[in-house]
Parts: C-alpha cells; sequence; structure tokens
C-alpha cells in the first residue's frame, strides 16, 4: 500500500511539473507574439504608407492643374486686345502727328479737366456718358459734346486720372465696334509726373 501511495503521488508530481512547463512554454510563446505583433503592425503600415506616397492614383487625386495659358486666351472677355501706350509714344504723336488716324479720349469729368488741363488737342467724353456716347447717333452726339464723334475708322487712346476708366472705357468702345483702341495706362499723374506739355480747359468741353 505503501509503494502504491508512492508511485500515485510521483505520477502527480510529474504532471503538476509538465503542466507548469507548458504553461510557461505557452506563455513565452504568448509573450513573443504580443512583442512581434506591434512591430509587424508598424512595419505593415509603414510601407502602406511609403506605396501610397508614391501611388500614380494618389497623385491623380490630388490637385487639379491650373489651366493652360491658351484657355486662359479662348475666356478672355475682351473681343480683342488693345494697344497699351506711353508717355514716350504719345509725346511722339504729339510732335509728328505720324498717324493721323488717333485721336485722344480724356474721360474725366469736365471739372478735372479745367483743374488740371489736358493732354493737347484730347477731347473729353466723361465715363459717366461713355455708354450713352459710343451708342447714340452722330448728331446727338455732337448735341451732347459741342464736337463731332470720332469714326470707326479712327484709333482711340483713353485715358483718365489714373488708368482705371480709361480701361474700362476701352472696352466699352471695342464692344461699340472701334477696332482699333489703346490705354494710356499711366493716365494723367504719368504724364504729369513726366512734365507732359498741358492744353489749358476753361469751358466744359
Amino acid at each position: 500500500m505503501a509503494s502504491g501511495r508512492a508511485v500515485s503521488s510521483a505520477v502527480r508530481s510529474a504532471a503538476t511539473i509538465r503542466s507548469a512547463t507548458w504553461g510557461h512554454a505557452a506563455s513565452g510563446q504568448r509573450c513573443a507574439a504580443a512583442a512581434v505583433l506591434p512591430a509587424s503592425r508598424a512595419f505593415t503600415t509603414a510601407v502602406l504608407t511609403r506605396v501610397s506616397a508614391a501611388s500614380p492614383t494618389a497623385s491623380r487625386r490630388g490637385a487639379l492643374p491650373p489651366p493652360s495659358s491658351s484657355a486662359a486666351r479662348w475666356y478672355s472677355a475682351d473681343p480683342s486686345p488693345t494697344k497699351l501706350w506711353s508717355f514716350d509714344e504719345i509725346q511722339k504723336q504729339l510732335q509728328t502727328n505720324e498717324d493721323k488716324n488717333v485721336v485722344f479720349v480724356d474721360v474725366r469729368e469736365p471739372v478735372e479737366l479745367r483743374e488740371t488741363g489736358k493732354i493737347p488737342g484730347a477731347i473729353n467724353m466723361p465715363m459717366t456718358t461713355a455708354v450713352q456716347s459710343l451708342h447714340v447717333p452722330e448728331d446727338e452726339f455732337e448735341e451732347m459734346h459741342g464736337y463731332p464723334r470720332p469714326g470707326k475708322d479712327k484709333t482711340l487712346v483713353f485715358y483718365c486720372k489714373a488708368g482705371i476708366r480709361a480701361k474700362s472705357a476701352a472696352g466699352l468702345a471695342l464692344h461699340a465696334g472701334w477696332t482699333s483702341v489703346g490705354e494710356y495706362r499711366g493716365s494723367w499723374l504719368d504724364w504729369a509726373e513726366h512734365n507732359g506739355p498741358v492744353e489749358k480747359v476753361s469751358g466744359g468741353k
């Protein structure tokens, strides 16, 4: 009997040792798996990030390229471009009258012309009346301004104080049918800065 109990006790001890050993082994495997898993995920994330950054599909989903210059020109609001005149070109035209079709048009208000004068020979067509002036019959234009309206075969060169009203008037003239239109972008401020010749204005025209 004592011998049987000893054998049974030895068997239980061996089973306990095996169970503990397996438990430690399994625990070690789980720990190893837990240690490996984050590194594996980190590696996968890094690889996916690099692939996504280099993917042509990602590039195609980015911002669209800017429109070409030809497309911008195609959708331009102006029916045709205007010539930009400089101080030297205007002064040369005044001195030589090289192009007899050129007419300088001051679109400032009459009170502005009386205060500063105007470019010699320029006609005054205030911007506030420009739309009407460019479309009314010629006899009505002459009644409004006191001089004949330049024909559509003439080159109209517009100026104002700083170039803003001149640009608008040039666009109106193009739409009204004049095909040769220019702008003096520097306008009166540039003319005065360069000490250009001045014609005094005493009346309202």
